[in-house]
């Protein structure tokens, strides 16, 4: 689990709200680390200390108090999360602390005593009221007014749409049910008003997030909800469908993130093929040997789930596999490690991330025995990554000729950072135009072909 990249930091002009502080107006930061799911819970609790008329600073000394969303999925997110926080001490003086690592407060003031509040994750309320104790409000009813989309900490023209909290799954590596709870999931309606209004504030791409996003709605029984006209279930498949629907042509992009490949995940590539959504799934496989997913506490059904990307490929041939796997778990043989390769060589996923296992604090898996050496994990993840470099050149390389369409990200003196449908923000790769692209804009969709690929990357110009 990673820092956000320097664009995303509200020490480095990360909140997208006007610079237009009153005299006296108190003034909040905002440093928020890991998880997109994260990222949502930090645009939430600055939108609602903008709405109670707080400014939101874009750099610590510009801040009266500052907050930080830590992650502490990973021993190494845990260190990542105590030196933002030392980071913020050093700088600002005064940091509340919030987040998964807000789960294990005396860790977080063991190692920074001056610390001001310590809240756990989703614990909006609780935050509020430790920013009214070390800041308070002096709301001006005339002058503060909130952004219709609220305060967003990623570029204008996408956006995460969280649709649950928690997750059911009991998975031995694995301590986000302990900070996170069971699954939560949020009414359909609601969901989508919020979709709504995002679309309605400039946003092109929406990025369904979850901690298992195809679990959408298990926990309220799949109720219906009274959306427009008429009803809606909660269930994903009934949500991806509306949620394409809020969009005009190709005016839109709907993508999901963290789907298990449980049977009913089939229905939503019917979807795909109608162009409802982006022919894009994110799924955490994990790994491919069914010992290894056994010791994981994970379905163990890999051939199966070879037969279901067959069965999607089918019926969508333009489909992106995405997923994770982990190398040097507990136990992992040279011969389970293998059957990962032979399975990653058959399945050829399109965009593909490997971590090296790491305990963490809490998790069941510490406690199994047969740990991999850490040059026998190095040694894995340098073989696997290889091997899904060469895939991924490989289906680059076929793209080549292509007429796509693409999401400006960026543009700056030298070309246009863009997107394909096949790439979500910050994780996957990027089409790049360096001919005719002054007149763009970030949010523009716009059609090119592909010239060139590398690795993971393409280039692209302009077509009309």
């Amino acid at each position: 689990m990673s820092q956000n990249p320097p664009n995303l930091r509200p020490d480095l002009a990360r909140a997208i709200v006007p610079d237009e502080r009153r005299a006296g107006q108190p003034t909040i930061g905002m440093v928020s680390l890991g998880c997109p799911k994260a990222l949502v819970d930090s645009e939430r609790i600055l939108t609602r200390l903008r709405a109670e008329g707080y400014a939101i600073s874009p750099d610590y000394k510009g801040a009266d108090a500052v907050i930080v969303n830590t992650c502490g999925f990973l021993d190494s997110a845990k260190a990542e999360s105590l030196d933002a926080i030392g980071e913020a001490l050093r700088e600002n003086g005064k940091v509340l602390v919030t987040g998964c690592l807000g789960a294990e407060p005396e860790f977080i003031t063991g190692a920074h005593p001056k610390v001001l509040a310590v809240t756990g994750p989703h614990q909006y309320e609780a935050v509020l009221d430790a920013v009214h104790k070390a800041v308070p409000p002096s709301p001006d009813p005339f002058i503060d007014l909130l952004p219709a989309s609220g305060v967003k900490l990623t570029p204008r023209h996408y956006s995460y749409l969280k649709i649950s909290e928690g997750c059911n799954h009991k998975c031995k590596f694995c301590i986000i049910p302990d900070m996170r709870g069971k699954l939560v999931s949020r009414p359909a309606h609601a969901v989508l008003r919020e979709a709504e209004k995002l679309v309605e504030a400039g946003v092109r791409e929406l990025l369904v997030i979850s901690q298992d996003t195809s679990a959408y709605g298990v926990d309220r029984k799949h109720d219906m909800a009274k959306w427009k006209e008429g009803e809606v279930r909660a269930h994903i498949t009934d949500l991806a469908r509306e949620l394409g629907r809020l969009g005009a042509g190709d005016d839109l992009w709907v993508r999901l993130h963290y789907v298990y490949p449980y049977p009913h995940v089939r229905d939503l590539i019917p979807l795909m093929a109608e162009e409802l959504v982006l022919p894009y799934l994110d799924i955490p496989f994990q790994h491919a040997h069914p010992d290894t997913l056994k010791r994981m506490a994970r379905p163990a059904a890999a051939a199966k789930t070879l037969d279901e990307i067959a069965a999607w490929r089918a019926t969508c041939p333009d489909i992106t596999l995405r997923s994770t796997f982990i190398v040097g778990y507990p136990g992992e043989t040279e011969a389970e490690f293998q059957t990962l390769l032979d399975w990653l060589d058959e399945a050829q996923l399109d965009r593909v991330g490997c971590f090296q296992y790491e305990n963490v604090a809490g998790a069941r898996s510490n406690d199994l025995p047969d740990h991999v050496p850490a040059e026998v994990k190095q040694d894995r993840w340098e073989r696997f990554m290889e091997k899904a470099q060469a895939i991924s050149e490989a289906k680059l390389q076929a793209k080549v000729g292509q007429v796509i369409q693409v999401l400006v990200d960026e543009v700056d003196d030298e070309g246009a950072t863009c997107r394909t449908k096949a790439d979500a923000p910050e994780i996957d790769g990027n089409l790049f135009i360096d001919e005719g692209f002054e007149g763009l804009a970030p949010g523009d969709f716009v059609t090119v072909e592909v010239e060139e690929a590398s690795d993971y990357d393409l280039w692209g110009r302009i077509v009309a």
